[in-house]
C-alpha cells in the first residue's frame, strides 16, 4: 500500500467479516434444509443461530481472521435473535447506530478503533519534547483532544494541533478548545493525507494494523532530528530509541528520534 492511500472497502475487516456472516448464514440454511429434509426436524431460530454463529466462527479460524473475530462472530447471530426477541422499538436501534458512526467513523476500514489515553501520558509526552525551541506538533488520532489542550497548557510557547477522523470525537475537541480558551487547534481530515515533514514530533495512538504504514510514512516525510511517538503500539520495523512507562504497570511510551 503506498504512502496516503487506503485500502479498498472490501479488505476492510469489517467488510471481510459482513462476508464470512453471510455466506456462514448460507450454509447454515443448507444444514437447516437438510436436517428438516433426512431426520424431519424443525430448527428453530436460537439453535440455528448458534449453528449460525459456529459456521462464521469456523470460516474465520480457516481464514487465519484476527483471533478477536472468532468469538465475535460466534456469537453476533444468536445476539441479534435475543435481541429482537426484547421487541426494541426500531428508533433505538437508529439512535445507536447514528451514535456509533459518529464515534467511531471509518474504524471499520483504518482499524483504529477510539483510544483514549490519559494524563500521565501526556506528561511523558511533554517531558520528551525539545524545550529550547517553540515546536510544532501533532497528535494523530486525537480523539477527544486531551493531548493537545493538555500539551498546549504545558507548552504556551509551541503549537499543537490535533487531527481527527470521526465527527463527534472532532466537534468535542472544538467545543473544548473554544470554550477553554486554548491555543490548541483541531482538523478533521485523515492524518494520512498530512505531510509529517510540517511537524517538529507526533504523537499516535493507533492500532498495531496501523503502525507499519505510519512507520513508511514518518520514515519517508519526517525531517532529520524530528521526533514519532506512539503509546502502546511498537513498530516492528525499526526499534525504538526511546521506551519509558508512563504509569507504573500500564502501556509503554516508545519513540524513534528521525
Amino acid at each position: 500500500m503506498t504512502l496516503g492511500q487506503r485500502r479498498s472497502l472490501l479488505q476492510a475487516p469489517a467488510i471481510q467479516a459482513l462476508i464470512v456472516l453471510c455466506l456462514a448464514l448460507i450454509l447454515a440454511l443448507l444444514a437447516e434444509e437438510a436436517i428438516e429434509h433426512f431426520l424431519g426436524v424443525a430448527v428453530s431460530p436460537v439453535p440455528f443461530s448458534f449453528l449460525h454463529g459456529a459456521l462464521a466462527a469456523a470460516i474465520a479460524y480457516i481464514r487465519r481472521m484476527a483471533s478477536w473475530w472468532v468469538p465475535i462472530l460466534f456469537f453476533f447471530p444468536p445476539a441479534v435473535v435475543s435481541v429482537n426477541a426484547l421487541h426494541l422499538p426500531p428508533a433505538i436501534f437508529l439512535v445507536v447506530f447514528l451514535f456509533l458512526l459518529l464515534l467511531f467513523w471509518s474504524t471499520f476500514r483504518s482499524q483504529v478503533p477510539f483510544y483514549p489515553s490519559g494524563r500521565p501520558v501526556w506528561d511523558a509526552v511533554a517531558r520528551l519534547l525539545p524545550a529550547d525551541k517553540p515546536l510544532r506538533v501533532i497528535d494523530i488520532g486525537s480523539g477527544l483532544g486531551g493531548a493537545v489542550l493538555h500539551l498546549s497548557r504545558l507548552r504556551p510557547d509551541s503549537r499543537f494541533v490535533g487531527i481527527e477522523l470521526a465527527p463527534l470525537p472532532w466537534l468535542i475537541s472544538q467545543a473544548r478548545a473554544r470554550i477553554g480558551g486554548s491555543r490548541g487547534s483541531f482538523k478533521r481530515g485523515d492524518y494520512a493525507l498530512l505531510d509529517f515533514a510540517d511537524f517538529d514530533a507526533i504523537f499516535a495512538y493507533l492500532s498495531p494494523a496501523a503502525m507499519s504504514a505510519l512507520w513508511q510514512k514518518a520514515r519517508a516525510e519526517m525531517r532529520p532530528g524530528t521526533l514519532l511517538l506512539s503509546y502502546e503500539f511498537i513498530i516492528n520495523e525499526a526499534a525504538p530509541d526511546i521506551v519509558i512507562h508512563p504509569q507504573e504497570k500500564g502501556p509503554v511510551l516508545y519513540g524513534w528520534r528521525m
